[in-house]
C-alpha cells in the first residue's frame, strides 16, 4: 500500500469506551489539555474579532476574508518547516513549546491594536506560533499512540481542543454582558488560559524515551525524502486539499447570524453552538474509525458540510442559521481528526512531522483561497452566493473520496 504504517484491517478488540480511553497515553491527554487552554484563549478573541473589525474598525467583508485566510495560511506554511525540523532532530516537544509560547506572548497585541493593520499583524504573529507547534504536536500524538488507538487519540485531542473552542466564546459572552460590551476586556482576559497552556505542555508532556522514530538520512525537505512519503499519503493530501476549498473561516457564520438580527454581544454563541457539536462528535468518530473504516465517517462529514451550506445559503431567519451552524460543527468533527489519522497511517514514522507539515500547508492554502473567495462573493452577491458556492465544492469533494476508499481497501 504505502511506505508508511498500514492501517490494521482487523484491529484487536479493545473493550468498551472506558477501556479505550484508559489506554490512550497520558501525554495525549496532556496535549489535549494544552489545546483546550490555547483554544479557550484564541476563541475568546476569534469569536468577537469579525464583529470588532467590521463594526469598530470599518473593515469590509473582503478584508475579513483576507485577514482570516492569510492568518491560517501563514500557520500552514510555517508547519511544513517546523515539522521537517522536528523530524531532523527527532524531537517534537521543544518546537511545540516555542510555538505555544509565541502564541501566548502575542495575545496582548489584540487589545492594544489601534487599527486593522495592527490586528492583522497580531493574527499573523499568533498564527506563526500555531504553525510552529502544529506539525510537531500532531507527530508527537502519532509517536506515542499505538496504531490501533490512533483514531481515538486524534479524536480525543480534537475533542478537548474543541471544548476550549466553545468555552472561550461562552466566557466571552459572559464578560461582554458583565462589562457592557467591552470587547477589549475580553481580549485581555484571553491572556490567562494561553499562559496555562504553555505550563501544561512544559510539565505534563513527555516524548517517547524508547521507539522514537529514527532520524532521516537527509534533511526531510530534500526531494529524496519527500518521495519517501508515498502515493497513499499524497492521495490523502489531494483529497484534503479539495475538501479545504469547500470550507472557509467560521467568521462568515458569525457574520451571517448577526446580519439576520443576532445581537453583537451574543455573536460568540455561534461558535459555542458549533463547537459543542464538534467536541461531542470528534472522539466517537475517531474511535469508530479505528475499527478499520475511516472513509465512511469522512463521507458523512462532507455531506454534512454540503447540508450546512445549503441551510445557510437560504436562511432568512435565525433558526435555520442555528441548524446550519450545528451541521458545520458535525462536519468538522467527522473530518478534521480523521484526516490527521489518515496522515499518520500513511506516512513513514521518521517523516511524520514533515508529512503533517505538508498536509497542513496544502489544506491551509486551500482555506486561504476559500476564505478570500467567500469574502469577495459576499461583497459582490451576498451571503447566499458564498454558502451556495461552498456547498457546490463540497459535493465535488464527496466524489473525490472514492479513489481514497479504493486505496484503503
Amino acid at each position: 500500500m504505502t511506505s508508511g504504517e498500514c492501517p490494521l484491517p482487523d484491529p484487536p478488540p479493545l473493550g468498551g469506551r472506558g477501556e479505550r480511553l484508559r489506554r490512550i497515553p497520558s501525554s495525549v491527554w496532556a496535549l489535549g489539555l494544552v489545546s483546550l487552554f490555547m483554544d479557550f484563549s484564541s476563541e475568546m478573541i476569534h469569536a468577537l474579532l469579525p464583529v470588532y473589525l467590521v463594526g469598530a474598525m470599518g473593515a469590509t467583508m473582503a478584508e475579513v476574508g483576507v485577514i482570516e485566510g492569510v492568518a491560517e495560511a501563514t500557520a500552514s506554511i510555517v508547519k511544513i518547516f517546523s515539522g521537517a525540523v522536528s523530524d531532523w532532530f527527532a524531537s517534537r516537544k521543544l518546537l511545540a513549546i516555542l510555538g505555544y509560547g509565541l502564541a501566548a506572548a502575542t495575545k496582548p497585541m489584540f487589545p492594544l491594536a489601534p487599527d486593522v493593520g495592527w490586528v492583522m499583524a497580531a493574527r499573523f504573529t499568533d498564527r506563526v506560533g500555531k504553525g510552529i507547534r502544529g506539525a510537531p504536536r500532531d507527530a508527537l500524538v502519532a509517536d506515542v499512540t499505538p496504531p490501533e488507538l490512533r483514531g481515538a487519540a486524534f479524536g480525543l485531542r480534537q475533542s478537548l481542543d474543541t471544548v476550549g473552542a466553545f468555552l472561550g466564546p461562552a466566557v466571552a459572552v459572559l464578560v461582554m454582558w458583565l462589562t457592557v460590551d467591552d470587547i477589549r476586556a475580553v481580549f485581555w482576559l484571553a491572556v490567562i488560559p494561553a499562559i496555562l497552556a504553555v505550563a501544561v505542555l512544559a510539565f505534563g508532556v513527555r516524548e517517547p524515551a524508547e521507539d522514537r522514530p529514527a532520524r532521516p538520512a537527509r534533511f526531510p525537505l530534500h526531494w529524496d525524502e519527500i518521495a519517501r512519503l508515498g502515493g497513499g499519503f499524497w492521495l490523502v493530501v489531494a483529497v484534503a486539499t479539495l475538501f479545504g476549498l469547500a470550507r472557509f473561516s467560521e467568521a462568515f457564520l458569525i457574520l451571517k447570524a448577526t446580519s439576520l438580527g443576532l445581537p453583537e454581544a451574543l455573536a460568540p454563541l455561534v461558535l459555542v453552538a458549533m463547537n459543542v457539536v464538534y467536541a461531542g462528535a470528534s472522539y466517537p468518530a475517531g474511535a469508530f474509525s479505528d475499527r478499520g473504516d475511516r472513509i465512511t465517517p469522512l463521507a458523512i462529514g462532507v455531506f454534512a458540510l454540503a447540508l450546512a451550506d445549503a441551510a445557510l445559503a437560504v436562511a432568512t431567519s435565525l433558526p435555520l442559521v442555528w441548524a446550519g451552524v450545528a451541521l458545520w460543527g458535525l462536519h468538522m468533527a467527522l473530518t478534521q481528526g480523521l484526516f490527521s489519522a489518515l496522515v499518520a497511517d500513511e506516512a513513514p514514522p521518521a517523516l511524520r512531522g514533515t508529512a503533517f507539515g505538508v498536509y497542513n500547508l496544502a489544506s491551509g492554502l486551500a482555506l486561504l483561497v476559500a476564505s478570500f473567495a467567500a469574502g469577495k462573493l459576499w461583497d459582490l452577491y451576498g451571503a447566499g452566493a458564498t454558502f451556495a458556492a461552498g456547498g457546490g465544492v463540497a459535493a465535488v469533494s464527496l466524489a473525490a473520496l472514492l479513489p481514497l476508499a479504493r486505496m484503503r481497501r
